[in-house]
């Protein structure tokens, strides 16, 4: 079994996953640290969470941990609450198998193995236990599957991934085309990780992504969703753009988005979103999804209503019509959930109440739950060009209690002269 030592030392290890660990190893089992906990501590990172690897089963796991859930039917998992945390333990698991060895397996000995294939090659079952090699083998990247044992400080590592934590590299295990066939998640996941580390792609891992890009499109958009989360609310968040957008990934995600990068300034706007939440989350200060969307979805819903617009209607007749069909269209790829979905077009609806500046409307505007992620949006807008820069810096000054200047006179409703009322003509008979 090959070992290295290395510096990590306990005290950087949560100590819920440490009870975890001597847990397992005091009812007789192995117990391994795994993935991106070991990964990120190599790395000098602190990491949000860790997972541990093992060689008993789900149940068995259940058994030492009365308080466990065994969650997952793709890939079956204990989730075991240790003090504050949730610490996710998986059973060792063998490398996956096609339909055609599946049914030659369960014909030969009867048994369901629960670990397929479909014919392009996409783990729809994945809950073969094997051996801790196995479960090396069967992992995506190098660097995900090293191994951390407690108790002699050392990794354990069958891949090579000590080797390319030193070469600061990402590397499939295996053949990519395979791997990334097996689940085209793996994509994103070589774009997100090797920003988060400052690593490169491996060239042989990086040359069939543009090629199996439109792979994305068979993943459950629920599961995008999260995995566009960790894209963007984070501070590689525009560096992740770039790439998702030179490897032909963020035009899958976003279809109609990607088609209009080009315009003019659509990569300003998102840019700007992105850089924002990236700045916030470096400051530790709370991202919303909502905000997230409603940038990367605006210029459809721009374009959209374009004629409309060209033809007399308003912004704000205009925005409720066609917002709603590019959301409906949107989730068909990346789900949206109503919790976001409904603050983000309330963002979008509040952009021409700022056009009216008279009287207590301002007031009024300034006391909506939205009214703060609506005025980042429209300095967004017209950082893109889409507002005037007055209008823009009337609202700073008016949210950050200076007096602003009047509005124009075209930001004034018109009023409507007061028709006097005619005296009627004195009767003759009566003078």
């Amino acid at each position: 079994m090959p070992r290295d030592a290395h510096n990590v030392s306990r005290q950087h290890i949560s100590q819920g996953a440490l009870d975890v660990l001597y847990d397992l190893g005091r009812a007789g089992y192995e117990a391994y640290l795994v993935g991106g906990g070991v990964r990120d501590l190599l790395a000098g990172l602190q990491p949000k969470d860790f997972d541990v690897a093992t060689d008993a089963s789900p149940e068995q796991v259940k058994e030492v941990f009365r308080r466990a859930r065994l969650i997952g039917r793709r890939f079956r998992l204990a989730h075991v609450r240790a003090g504050g945390e949730i610490i996710e333990v998986a059973t060792f698991r063998a490398q996956p198998r096609s339909p055609e060895e599946g049914e030659a397996l369960v014909e030969d000995d009867g048994e369901d193995h629960d670990h397929l294939l479909d014919e392009g090659g996409r783990i729809l079952r994945d809950n073969v236990y094997g051996t801790l090699e196995d479960d090396a083998f069967r992992r995506d990247f190098t660097i995900n599957a090293l191994y951390y044992r407690v108790t002699d400080f050392s990794v354990v590592d069958y891949v090579g991934g000590m080797a390319d934590m030193a070469a600061r590299q990402m590397r499939l295990i295996g053949d990519p085309d395979t791997r990334y066939r097996e689940d085209p998640v793996r994509m994103l996941r070589a774009v997100r990780i090797a920003n988060k580390l400052g690593f490169g792609i491996e060239p042989a891992t990086a040359a069939p992504i543009r090629e199996l890009a439109p792979l994305l499109t068979d993943v459950p958009s629920a599961r995008l969703f999260d995995e566009v989360l960790k894209l963007f609310l984070s501070a590689q968040a525009e560096k992740n753009f770039d790439d998702l957008v030179d490897y032909g990934l963020f035009q899958q995600l976003f279809p109609r988005t990607g088609a209009c990068l080009e315009r003019p300034g659509v990569e300003t706007l998102i840019r700007g979103a992105l850089q924002g939440t990236a700045q916030r989350v470096l400051e530790d200060k709370p991202v919303t999804p909502a905000f997230l969307y409603a940038a990367l979805l605006w210029p459809v819903v721009r374009q959209d209503m374009e004629p409309a617009l060209a033809e007399g209607q308003s912004l704000a007749q205009a925005i409720p019509t066609f917002s709603g069909d590019v959301v409906t269209e949107q989730v068909e790829t990346v789900a949206i959930p109503r919790r976001f979905s409904t603050p983000m077009r309330e963002i979008w609806a509040l952009q021409p109440r700022f056009y009216r500046r008279n009287g207590r409307r301002p007031e009024r505007l300034a006391a909506h739950p939205r009214f703060r992620a609506a005025y980042d949006f429209l300095l967004l807008r017209t950082a893109a060009g889409e507002e005037d820069p007055e209008l823009a810096q009337w609202w700073t000054e008016y949210q950050e209690g200076q007096a602003p200047t009047p509005p124009t006179s075209s930001d004034r409703p018109k009023r409507r002269r007061r028709r006097r009322r005619r005296r009627p003509a004195a009767d003759s008979a009566s003078e």
